[in-house]
């Protein structure tokens, strides 16, 4: 049952941060959510993953972003295998 919770509250998240009109929406709604840390743990992501779309090195990821390799690997991965940074290219 509480892992149906935790789904059922994902879908509500997902369902939020689509039905944001604007971006000045949607960062009103995350800097409200999220502590300034977490969204810039999401934006240095986000950054690295569009390095790594763009040919970029692990070695040049990490030194531009501060990232540790193991956290550019699993971004390589999802770029690699994942679905949703297909948006990216």
């Amino acid at each position: 049952m509480q892992n149906k919770n935790k789904k059922e509250r994902l879908v509500t998240l997902y369902e939020t941060l689509c039905s944001m009109q604007t971006p000045l929406e949607c960062k009103r709604f995350l800097e409200d959510l999220c502590t300034e840390t977490e969204l810039q743990s999401m934006a240095q992501r986000l950054h690295a993953a569009k390095m790594l779309l763009d040919g970029k090195t692990y070695v040049q990821v990490i030194e531009d972003t501060g990232l540790s390799s193991a956290t550019v690997s699993r971004i390589s991965k999802c770029v690699q295998f994942g679905k949703g940074y297909s948006r990216l290219k």
